[in-house]
């Protein structure tokens, strides 16, 4: 992107001109400002998100700049001496916040998207206003109490049973770290640990067993089926054949959303075959679970309530901004044999007989207080508005699907489960090979990736190069989907027709 590219803000103060709010002119002493100033500069910072979020349907969906122009606008030395605060907040919304991905947009539908809720915002402000650490019931009652209602709320929405309990993390990544940790130590951290999931398992399950200690040529991968699920046989033979090889099977993992597809894994058979076999069952939610909220949701993750363990992020399908992912267990007890280790230093946490300390569940010690915004969210919200908005998103992906398959350009690639949508361009009449389609559709994406204003991404299917839509968003609407799917035509008849030339 150009300089000129750039968005327009307000106009920043110069030099010699009269104090404003957050100017060093004003009576800052040390690193405090006096209340006015903090009050103008919140008020400020506000209206800057607020004016973004209700300009962002206009905008694109994405807008990036190459490193040496954003090195040319943002290295530089410290300032040995601050800065008026108006112009440091301006200038953050002007020359670094603009240049992402936004998430947010109506259009975005990359990757897993995320589109949070304003209390969910608000509760991240007071959070970190109020410098909460939620590590232990000492230093931190009730933030911990409310982290314990907000989880017992999920728990009861997967259909967990009681005595069942878990923690906020910073997302899947850090869940599947320390569910693979609790389930290490169930196992009795053998030496020669395996671990199994499927090939559209996400690489965050990879990167934690693999840091749990399981050695990389010991992380099987499951080959799935037609549908992109889990191969139950290939998966027993699996097992089978480890056992007889002196290998000591730790963790099995489901998906119950996979990133590509939307695909569920068997869940119920999985559970049964984990159950008979005395190994850990973990179940990868992180886009899928909060599906659970809606009947259909509950039909498609049937048996996720059998998991040992579960990972979800809020951040995703709970519309709450990063970071928001949490861990359920079956057994709390079975997190804190894994991580309640004692420190002298941290002797006085143990006041309050019985009361429970989150840095004895997970990683973290210290740790930012996520559960507030969730429970803001559904305080202000309920829990009504958050199931139409998953539900919504269901809907849409069932339309999208229903255009493609009557467009005579496109193709679907894989059914649609929960909000995620597989396609592609390939006309009945084409009768192209796999290497010209995909040179077709990746430059479709491209398209859509510099001229127009929605962004999405794509996935490889048995080889099949296909482009995806991730419906998520609550603000997204059908116009949205529709001009998004009628783009991707328009440009698909244009490389079609350039192909042929």
């Amino acid at each position: 992107m150009s300089q000129d590219s750039k968005p327009e803000s307000a106009s920043v103060s110069k030099p010699g001109q009269d104090a404003v709010p957050g100017s060093r002119d004003e009576a800052i002493e040390g690193l405090r400002m006096p209340p006015k100033l903090m009050l103008d500069l919140a008020r400020q910072a506000a209206e800057l998100v607020v004016n973004r979020i209700e300009s962002l349907p206009g905008e694109m969906a994405w807008d990036g700049e190459f490193r040496q122009g954003l090195i040319d606008d943002l290295k530089e030395d410290p300032p040995e001496k601050g800065r008026p605060g108006q112009e440091v907040l301006e200038r953050a919304a002007r020359d670094i916040l603009p240049w992402t991905l936004r998430l947010d947009h109506p259009r975005s539908f990359g990757f897993i998207p995320s589109s949070p809720t304003w209390p969910g915002i608000l509760a991240e402000f007071m959070a970190a206003g109020y410098n909460i650490n939620a590590c232990t019931w000492l230093v931190a009652s009730g933030p911990s109490q409310l982290e314990l209602v907000v989880i017992d709320w999920i728990r009861r929405w997967l259909g967990y049973p009681e005595g069942a309990g878990g923690l906020f993390t910073s997302g899947g990544s850090s869940a599947s770290l320390d569910a693979f940790v609790a389930a290490r130590e169930a196992a009795g951290h053998p030496e020669r640990g395996t671990v199994y999931m499927s090939d559209q398992s996400h690489t965050a399950l990879l990167r934690a067993a693999n840091i749990v200690g399981i050695r990389r040529e010991c992380i099987r991968t499951i080959p799935s089926d037609r549908s992109f699920r889990l191969d139950m046989e290939a998966l027993k033979a699996s097992v089978l054949e480890d056992r007889a090889g002196g290998y000591s099977p730790v963790a099995i993992c489901a998906n119950a959303g996979a990133g590509s597809t939307g695909a569920i894994d068997p869940l119920e058979e999985m559970a049964q075959f984990c159950s008979e076999e005395g190994i850990w069952f973990h179940v990868d939610a992180a886009y899928g679970g909060f599906a659970a909220l809606t009947e259909a949701g509950k039909r498609l993750l049937r048996g996720i309530e059998r998991a040992d363990s579960i990972g979800l992020d809020a951040h995703k399908w709970l519309f709450q901004p990063y970071e928001a992912g949490c861990l359920l267990v079956r057994d709390i007890q079975t997190l804190e044999a894994a991580f309640g280790f004692r420190h002298n230093m941290l002797q006085d946490t143990q006041w309050g007989t019985n009361h429970p300390n989150f840095s004895d569940r997970g990683l973290q010690l210290s740790r930012s207080f996520r559960a507030l915004k969730v429970w803001m969210s559904i305080q202000m919200f309920g829990v009504a508005a958050f199931r139409r908005a998953v539900a919504n998103a269901m809907e849409l992906a069932v339309q999208a699907e229903a255009y493609i398959q009557g467009s005579p350009t496109l193709e679907v690639t894989h059914p649609v489960t929960l909000g995620i949508v597989c396609f592609r361009i390939n006309p009945d009449d084409a009768a192209l090979e796999e290497t010209a389609l995909e040179q077709i559709n990746r430059s479709v994406l491209a398209q859509i990736f510099w001229n127009n204003s929605a962004f999405i991404s794509s996935t490889s299917l048995r080889r099949k190069f296909s482009l995806r839509l991730c419906i998520i968003n609550h603000n997204t609407t059908w116009d949205d989907v529709l001009e998004t799917l009628q783009a991707v035509e328009r440009f698909g008849k244009e490389a079609l027709k350039a192909f042929g030339e």
